[in-house]
């Protein structure tokens, strides 16, 4: 039985994910929501790091900032069915706990604007 409180969509796309205490790293969003972000990351930041995460949505040239949490820790392998190279990734969830701008994800664009967007 699915447990999230929001829908979540599969979608590859860069992001800047920024912190005082340890600066700026680029990411690769693997899934997003109203609710939060999940991106992969060589070296996940500790869990409860405060975090902006900066990223545009496709077709639009608005630039959307969250305020966001690190809630969880993801380090998944992934075997191929044909024998072929493993892979492995690494991650980061983040927990949005805000937005920078009325505009942004919750106002301006809503859900069903980015479910549009991702789809």
């Amino acid at each position: 039985m699915e447990k999230r409180r929001n829908l979540r969509f599969d979608k590859a796309f860069p992001v800047s994910i920024r912190t005082d205490k340890f600066g700026e790293c680029s990411a690769v969003a693997r899934n997003i929501s109203a609710g939060g972000i999940m991106v992969e990351v060589a070296q996940p930041l500790p869990l409860g790091t405060e975090v902006r995460v900066f990223f545009s949505m496709p077709e639009s040239p608005a630039r959307i900032i969250a305020r966001g949490e690190v809630k969880n820790h993801y380090f998944l392998n992934f075997a191929d069915p044909a024998g072929g190279r493993a892979r492995a990734l690494t991650g980061m969830g983040v927990r949005f706990t805000g937005f920078e701008s009325e505009n942004d994800l919750l106002g301006g664009l809503g859900i069903t604007r980015l479910r549009t967007v991702l789809h």
